[in-house]
C-alpha cells in the first residue's frame, strides 16, 4: 500500500491536519494506536451529567479556530461559546474565592494584591525591559508587577494552563505574546494600549477570545472531524508503529488485529507526545532525539463531581484557581455547568477538579477513595456546599503525561526538531512538543502544516 502522507496520532492536531489535507485532495492515512480518535479529548454522559476526561474548553484566540468550525458546521450547530456571566474568574485566598479584577475599580479594591504592588502598576510603563531571553514567567512577573501579582494572578493562571511552575516556564516559549509585549513596546501596559489601536481585518475579528466547547461536549468536535476525514483514511488500533527511511520515501509498519501491515509514504507527520518518538522513530540515534524526547509532561488528575442539587449554592463564573502559596491539594476547579448548556440536571451543578501538576505530582499516586474524600472535603470547604449534601457522581481520570512544560530546555528541543527535519526531508515532527499546548494552538499548527502542502 502507498500513501502520499501518513499522519501518526489522531488527537486534535492529527485529525484537523488530516481533514485539511483531504480537502486538498491528498492521499492520506491517519494512524492511531488507540481504538478511538480524539486523544485526550473525551466526553462522558451519565445520570444527567455531561463531563470531560481531558480538556474542558478552548479559546477562540486565532481565526483558524473559527474557520475550522465554519468548515465543519456552516449552520453553526457545533460550536458553543461560554455564557457571558461565566467570564468571571475566581482566585482562592484565605478561606474564600475572590473575583479576579476585571477593571480599574475592582483592581484597586481587590484583596488579592498588596497595596505596594497596586501602586507599582503605575510605574510599569516606565520600568526597564528585561535582557535575559530565558527569563521565566515568574521572574518577569515579579520584576515588572511584584510578588503578590505573581502569587495571586500568574501562579494560579499557569497552574490552570500548564499545571506548571512559573519559576521554571520560560516566558519566550510558554507565553510568547506576553514576552513580545515587553520586547516590542517596553511595557505590558504600553503594548496592550498600542495593540488595541492597531487596525484589524475582518479575519482578525474572527478571533473573539471567547471560551468555547461544542454542543454536547468536546467529543462532538472529534466526531465531526473523524467523519469528515472518513473511515477509509483512518485506521485505529494501529499498535507498535515504526517508521524507517526507504529510498527517499518512508516505510511505515504497524500491527493490527488482522496482522502486521506495511506501507510507503512520501511524507510522514507525527503528532504524538515527545515521549513516544523513540519507539516511533527507532532509526534515529538517541543523542539526536534526546533533546526532544526528554520534554517533561506534567501529570494531571481531573475529577468530575456532579450534584443533582447544591442546596442553593450557585457559582456564576468560569471557575476558581488556587495559588500554590495557599497550600491546597488542588490546582483549581472549573464550573462547566455555569459555562455551557446541559452539563448537569436543572437544579444541580457539575464541577471539574484538577490536581497534581509539577508541584504535586505525588497526588496521582493516591487511591480512588483518598481522592474522593479530598474532593468531597473541598466541595464543602471551598465551594461552600452544605455538609449534608454529597456528590451524586464522582469520576476520576488520571493523566500521567498530560501537559508539556516549555522550560529552559525548549531551545535545545526546537533546534533538534529543525535539524532532524532538515536532514530527513519528508518527516515533520508536530504536536504539542512545539507551537503551544492549547486547543487553538493545535488547530493553528495543523493549518500551518497543511498550508505548506498547497504548492507542493
Amino acid at each position: 500500500m502507498e500513501k502520499e502522507i501518513v499522519i501518526i496520532g489522531a488527537g486534535l492536531t492529527g485529525l484537523t491536519l488530516a481533514f485539511l489535507l483531504k480537502q486538498q485532495g491528498r492521499s492520506i492515512l491517519l494512524l492511531e494506536k488507540e481504538t478511538r480518535t480524539g486523544g485526550q479529548i473525551r466526553t462522558f454522559r451519565e445520570g444527567g451529567f455531561c463531563f470531560e476526561s481531558g480538556p474542558n474548553t478552548g479559546v477562540i484566540s486565532c481565526p483558524e479556530v473559527a474557520e475550522l468550525f465554519q468548515q465543519l458546521a456552516p449552520n453553526g450547530d457545533l460550536l458553543e461559546t461560554a455564557r457571558e456571566e461565566s467570564k468571571r474568574r475566581l482566585i482562592w485566598k484565605g478561606d474564600r474565592f475572590e473575583p479576579l479584577p476585571s477593571g480599574l475599580l475592582s483592581a484597586i479594591r481587590t484583596p488579592l494584591f498588596s497595596l505596594r504592588d497596586k501602586l507599582r502598576i503605575l510605574g510599569e510603563p516606565f520600568r526597564a525591559g528585561g535582557v535575559n531571553p530565558d527569563e521565566t514567567v515568574g521572574e518577569l512577573t515579579e520584576r515588572r508587577l511584584g510578588k503578590s501579582f505573581l502569587q495571586y494572578a500568574v501562579d494560579p493562571f499557569l497552574s490552570g494552563v500548564y499545571a506548571g511552575d512559573p519559576m521554571k516556564l520560560v516566558t519566550r516559549h510558554a507565553l510568547p505574546k506576553l514576552y513580545r509585549l515587553e520586547q516590542e513596546y517596553g511595557s505590558f501596559i504600553r503594548g496592550s494600549l498600542a495593540k488595541a489601536k492597531q487596525p484589524v481585518t475582518a479575519r482578525d475579528k474572527l478571533a473573539t477570545k471567547q471560551v468555547f466547547s461544542t454542543c454536547g461536549g468536546l467529543e462532538s468536535l472529534i466526531r465531526a472531524l473523524t467523519k469528515a476525514v472518513g473511515e477509509a483514511q483512518t485506521e485505529t488500533g494501529a499498535r507498535n508503529i515504526r517508521i524507517h527511511p526507504r529510498n527517499e520515501k518512508w516505510e511505515v509498519r504497524y500491527e493490527t488485529e488482522a496482522g502486521t501491515k506495511s506501507l510507503e509514504a512520501r511524507y510522514v507527520i507525527t503528532t504524538v507526545g515527545a515521549y513516544a518518538l523513540p519507539a516511533l522513530l527507532p532509526f534515529l540515534p538517541d543523542e539526536e532525539l534526546m533533546p526532544v524526547s526528554r520534554l517533561h509532561y506534567a501529570p494531571v488528575m481531573q475529577v468530575s463531581a456532579g450534584f443533582c442539587s447544591t442546596g442553593g449554592v450557585n457559582y456564576q463564573a468560569f471557575g476558581g484557581l488556587i495559588p500554590s502559596c495557599e497550600k491546597k491539594r488542588a490546582l483549581g476547579i472549573l464550573f462547566p455547568s455555569a459555562c455551557f448548556r446541559e452539563r448537569a440536571p436543572r437544579e444541580g451543578a457539575l464541577f471539574s477538579f484538577f490536581l497534581g501538576g509539577v508541584k504535586q505530582a505525588e497526588l496521582l499516586e493516591l487511591d480512588d477513595e483518598a481522592i474522593r474524600k479530598l474532593v468531597i472535603g473541598y466541595c464543602h470547604e471551598m465551594l461552600k456546599i452544605p455538609d449534608e449534601i454529597t456528590p451524586d457522581l464522582i469520576r476520576i481520570f488520571r493523566h500521567p503525561q498530560a501537559i508539556p512544560q516549555y522550560d529552559k530546555n525548549s531551545d535545545d528541543r526546537l533546534r533538534a526538531i529543525r535539524k532532524i527535519e532538515s536532514r530527513l526531508p519528508g518527516l515533520i515532527l508536530a504536536g504539542n512538543l512545539r507551537d503551544g499546548i492549547g486547543m487553538a494552538d493545535r488547530i493553528r499548527q495543523a493549518v500551518s502544516i497543511a498550508n505548506q502542502f498547497i504548492n507542493i
